[in-house]
């Protein structure tokens, strides 16, 4: 497996050549390179499978964390807001990172013969495991189509699905297949958190979302829990701040203005938890992160 890490490492390099987030030519895949240590970045992450090809990255999940490296891979299977933080990269041996998204329907289209509903407890929505000589291979596959553009449209959607495939074939596919379950607790959390994602501004009442899937409020909040690692307010603070800040540097709000955007009716509060949360107060932060982007 050695020499074909070496292999993607090559093609990787050849197409990408500066450091960021790079779309492809291939949906849903993109590629990320980066030549020092970063800072804990946060973000709202969407369902997919990170391969790190080379260097190692820490991703944090409310207080759980998770390490990996070339060896292996990090699965999410639902959109979750996290902090990431480069931990091996430099300019001889940038860190370099595959990341293909996925969607329910595709986990559906990879495997068949789906068990009950009920047979699958809820388990985390992120998780790491070994990266297997299967999927490095599909790997390499996938990124000389790079090369040959005509032919992506057909045998993209192929290498794709073998990936996934291979992923839910390995030790823990069940937590990711979980949420592709018609009926399964899972899916049900996995239905709460896009409409968390989606209406943030707007007040939270918990009550009614577990009313919605049909489940008691602390079975609500056990599931939730044990899916994304912390509870539903904790995770639309996260959600809502990520967002304010992103209205700050991108679009040049003031605190007071983008802490109304996001649902919060004071800004002290705002203040107080935006700092909580990363670190300076809202001001400075941006301050801080305009004069590194310089």
């Amino acid at each position: 497996m050695l020499s074909t890490k070496r292999e993607l490492t090559g093609l990787i390099e050849k197409h990408i050549k500066i450091d960021g987030t790079h779309e492809t030519e291939i949906n849903h895949l993109s590629i990320i390179r980066a030549s020092t240590l970063t800072e804990p970045l946060h973000s709202i992450i969407e369902p997919s499978v990170c391969f790190i090809v080379q260097g190692s990255k820490l991703v944090m999940l409310g207080e759980e964390i998770f390490h990996y490296d070339s060896s292996q891979y990090l699965v999410t299977s639902v959109h979750l807001p996290i902090r990431g933080k480069i931990t091996e990269a430099d300019e001889e041996k940038p860190y370099l990172c595959i990341r293909l998204g996925f969607t329910t329907e595709q986990i559906l289209e990879a495997v068949a013969n789906q068990k009950e509903a009920d047979s699958y407890p809820p388990r985390r929505a992120m998780l790491v495991n070994k990266t297997t000589s299967d999927m490095t291979d599909a790997l390499v596959r996938l990124l000389k189509l790079l090369d040959s553009p005509k032919d992506i449209p057909v045998l993209a959607p192929l290498y794709q699905k073998e990936i996934l495939y291979r992923i839910l074939q390995n030790e823990d596919g069940e937590q990711i297949k979980q949420f592709a379950i018609l009926g399964s607790h899972a899916q049900a959390i996995k239905n709460v958190i896009h409409i968390i994602n989606h209406a943030y501004a707007k007040p939270l009442r918990v009550e009614e979302l577990a009313k919605s899937v049909n489940m008691s409020l602390s079975s609500f909040h056990h599931y939730f829990k044990s899916i994304t690692g912390m509870s539903p307010l904790q995770f639309q603070k996260m959600v809502r701040l990520q967002e304010a800040r992103r209205l700050m540097l991108s679009e040049g709000l003031e605190a007071a203005e983008a802490a109304f955007q996001v649902g919060y009716e004071s800004p002290s509060q705002f203040s107080r938890e935006y700092s909580r949360m990363f670190g300076l107060p809202p001001k400075s932060d941006v301050k801080k992160l305009q004069d590194n982007l310089k």
